[in-house]
This record gives structure tokens, C-alpha cells and sequence, in this order.
């Protein structure tokens, strides 16, 4: 599974972000798909996710602020952040989780910054 991230860049505190991940590859044995993100600092932390049922996961840090979405015709997912505060500046990856026959495997995105100016 090979996963591409679109979106980021600079934005303004107060705006909203907006990001999308394109699987590709054996998408078929993709179960949940989702963001993550690590700012300066800081460990890794999970967003927010979505399974191929349409059942969502999202952290307490974002939730209220957060939207994640899925279109399994076309493989991808996104995610839209509002209220964005400077401390929502992190690099942000997608991830793909497949089964392949009972084996658990993580992918991720090349990760995409996102700056929040004050």
C-alpha cells in the first residue's frame, strides 16, 4: 500500500486545514485509514481515523474541531481541522492499516507540514 498526502502548507490561526490521502497499491486489504501528526517537540499522536464500515475514532485533543472522511470508490481520506491554533503546527501523516490474513500491517504517507501563524 503506498499512500500520497495532499494539502498543508501555511495557514492562519482561526482558519480551517484541509488534507487528502490517496491509497494505492493493495487498497483492498486496507481496514482503517487515518492522520496522525508530530509537532516540534512532541511525540507522534493519533487524529483521528475511519474503518471501511464508516465507523470513526477521533482523539479527545481535536475532537469538536475535526472531520474525517472517507470515499472507499476512489481510496482516499481526509481530514478537515477548523479553529486552527499554533499549536495545531505539527507534520501530518496518513496511515493505511491492513489485514492480510490475520497480519496487522501499518503504512504511512511521506507526512505533510502544516504551519498555523498566529
Amino acid at each position: 500500500v503506498q499512500l500520497q498526502a495532499s494539502g498543508g502548507g501555511l495557514v492562519q490561526a482561526g482558519g480551517s486545514l484541509n488534507l487528502s490521502c490517496a491509497a494505492s497499491g493493495s487498497v483492498l486489504e486496507i481496514n482503517v485509514m487515518g492522520w496522525y501528526r508530530h509537532g516540534p517537540g512532541k511525540q507522534r499522536e493519533f487524529l483521528a481515523s475511519v474503518s471501511n464500515g464508516g465507523g470513526t475514532a477521533v482523539d479527545n485533543s481535536v475532537k469538536g474541531r475535526v472531520t474525517i472522511a472517507r470515499d472507499n470508490a476512489k481510496n482516499t481520506v481526509s481530514l478537515q481541522l477548523n479553529n486552527l491554533k499554533p499549536e495545531d503546527t505539527a507534520v501530518y501523516f496518513c496511515n493505511a492499516v491492513s489485514n492480510r490474513g490475520g497480519f496487522i500491517t501499518p503504512y504511512w504517507g511521506q507526512g505533510t507540514q502544516v504551519t498555523v501563524s498566529s
